[in-house]
């Protein structure tokens, strides 16, 4: 795994030696920094015996003070012997450099012990005395972005032909990994293997010393949701649709796409054991709701059973809602498609010509959304992807699909899958696990790291999910767990995060593998894609680089200076004495299975 990596230090009988800072920036440079609602000009030179600092801080522009300061990595400090007006000397600043020596902040403490924050952004050009007084003349408006928000870009990137040459190539398919190149024409896949040359002067993205892989797919994931995960007043939700409550503004959607995934299934939560129709999206940042949306003809619903349907931990007040059992959880799913199977027939008898039935005087049929989406499944045409733990209610759903004429699609979870997994062998049925996820409620005791391993050796397509947004961005390092426990293959373990998520959601047609004519879902790693030292410097959805290393460092420094720009408005509005008020924390609620919460949590 540390083919390409760099030896940053050794330790030798608990002794350090650095052999390369990684931290180690250089912040020579010119900086315009902001104390106490104060614009000041710093200034830092590199020197024969270290760095030099001076500043318009209790000076001037043209006799500026000089102070005292200490750098080690990016982390520096400052003394300056005087301050000027309402800031009293001597000072004492700390702080870390950030973004190439760009960007600084930290705190200062004057004379009385006071503490209080600075920031400084370099210079792009040199600034004249006269120029500096507009500083303060702050715009009210920032940019718009798209999302409107922290990593919003201005412009929307636009898809490209590219040429991607010389990569490690983890294909997902019968072909194996191999070193070649890649052509991305019109945001589809035109050719990869190896000798292919440079049609029509396309991008070069140089790939040596890189890892091509598909895009990460995660199968079961809450993010992008707004106003909740689930719909639990009935045990019935089948009606509700995830793909109306979109959020593209989500955070996590940048994060998760930074750490490699291209394409998730958004699932409704697990609060009743028919819950609502899921939306399969592709991280498509800065778009609309609907544009979110992968473009496909398979469709599913979340199905769920043990403790959340039962309501085993939602408290005393919780005990009026049926079903209160696991009998009754079987007997919920043995309603619901004998309904299905009567409202099917009802409309099959129905004479649309004549708005009648056969036979019959009686009116056209009600229309019913709940069992439309059960007919679907009766059908075919709607898969189910179901909330499991116990090895007894995975066999009870699968008998109940097998009596009532409907196939279980995946089992979601599924930590006690080893114990079953020639019955869902037989019955067809796919599993989406956790990799290590054990103990963290009673259902989960019996669950072991090898599960996934043990699924896959005995034929059943494995994938491995987060359902958690923390856990998304890093599914290349869950999916490197099952080599180490399970000694599964490297290919096998990366399939479980490509190839089989696609084939499970029915999306393979169009993404999981590098082939000619697939959507050019890819991601280019600085390392090998199992490696903890692996991180994406490029990830690309229909030929759009929606995230790169360089991009992304930009962004970071143009949140920070919007960030600065907001601070200063916030500051010159409290001295002209407008009214100001105490911060009000919002913070965004991350969904999970059994998430009840708000939106928002205050």
């Amino acid at each position: 795994f540390m083919q390409y990596g760099t030896i940053l230090e050794n330790w030798i009988g608990g002794e350090r030696k650095v052999i390369k800072d990684a931290f180690a920036v250089n912040p020579s440079g010119n900086y315009n920094m902001n104390f106490e609602g104060e614009m000041f000009t710093l200034k830092i030179q590199e020197g024969v015996k270290g760095y030099l600092v001076s500043s318009s801080f209790g000076g001037s522009e043209s006799k500026p003070q000089k102070g005292k300061i200490t750098i080690e990595s990016n982390i520096l400090s400052i003394q300056f012997t005087k301050g000027s007006g309402s800031i009293k000397g001597p000072i004492r600043m700390v702080g870390k450099v950030n973004f190439e020596g760009k960007i600084m902040d930290g705190k200062a403490q004057d004379a009385t012990g006071k503490w209080s924050s600075w920031t400084a952004i370099k210079q792009t050009k040199k600034v004249a005395p006269e120029e500096r007084k507009t500083l303060k003349m702050l715009s009210v408006t920032g940019k718009v972005t798209y999302p409107n928000m922290a990593y919003g870009d201005t412009i929307l990137p636009q898809p490209k032909n590219y040429y991607i040459s010389n990569a490690m190539i983890w294909t997902s398919d019968s072909t194996g990994n191999y070193k070649g190149s890649v052509i991305v024409e019109n945001g589809k896949i035109s050719a990869v293997g190896k000798g292919l040359s440079n049609p029509n002067s396309y991008k070069i993205i140089d790939g040596a010393g890189l890892h091509l892989t598909p895009g990460i797919i995660d199968e079961h994931t809450h993010i992008a949701l707004t106003g909740g995960a689930n719909e639990g007043g009935q045990n019935n939700s089948a009606e509700v649709r995830i793909g109306d409550i979109l959020n593209p503004e989500d955070i996590n959607i940048y994060r998760v796409l930074a750490g490699g995934v291209t394409s998730a299934q958004l699932l409704h939560g697990s609060a009743n054991p028919i819950g609502g129709q899921a939306q399969i999206i592709k991280m498509r940042w800065g778009k609309s709701p609907e544009a979110l949306k992968l473009e496909s003809n398979s469709k599913s619903i979340k199905f769920a059973l043990g403790e959340n349907v039962k309501q085993s931990n939602w408290g005393p007040k919780n005990t009026t809602r049926f079903p209160q059992t696991r009998m009754g959880v079987e007997q919920v799913y043995v309603d619901a498609f004998t309904r299905a199977k009567a409202y099917q027939e009802e409309w099959s008898n129905f004479t649309p010509s004549n708005k009648k039935k056969k036979n019959s005087s009686t009116a056209t049929p009600r229309r019913d959304l709940e069992l439309e989406a059960l007919v679907e499944i009766l059908n075919n045409e709607r898969y189910i992807t179901c909330h499991s733990y116990i090895q007894s209610e995975i066999t009870m759903l699968m008998n109940v699909a097998d009596s009532m004429g409907f196939r279980v699609n995946t089992f979601t979870h599924i930590l006690e899958g080893y114990k079953v997994a020639d019955k869902l062998k037989a019955h067809g049925a796919y599993a989406s696990t956790f990799s290590d996820w054990w103990a963290y409620k009673f259902e989960v005791n019996d669950a072991i790291p090898y599960n996934a391993a043990i699924l896959t050796k005995q034929g059943v397509v494995t994938a491995i999910n987060s359902d958690d947004a923390e856990m998304g961005r890093r599914l290349n390092q869950e999916a490197a767990k099952v080599v180490k426990y399970g000694g599964v293959t490297e290919i096998e373990a990366m399939n479980m995060i490509t190839i089989n998520p696609a084939t499970m959601l029915h999306i393979d047609d169009k993404v999981g593998s590098i082939a000619v004519g697939k959507d050019a879902d890819l991601v280019l790693w600085t390392d090998h894609p199992l490696s903890v030292y692996a991180h994406p410097k490029m990830v690309m959805i229909d030929g759009v680089i929606y995230f790169s290393e360089e991009r992304n460092a930009q962004l970071m420094e143009e949140n920070q200076k919007e960030r600065q720009r907001i601070i200063l408005l916030m500051l010159e509005a409290k001295n002209k004495g407008d009214k100001t008020q105490k911060v009000k924390h919002q913070k965004p609620q991350q969904y999970h299975c059994d998430s009840f919460e708000d939106e928002v949590q205050f």
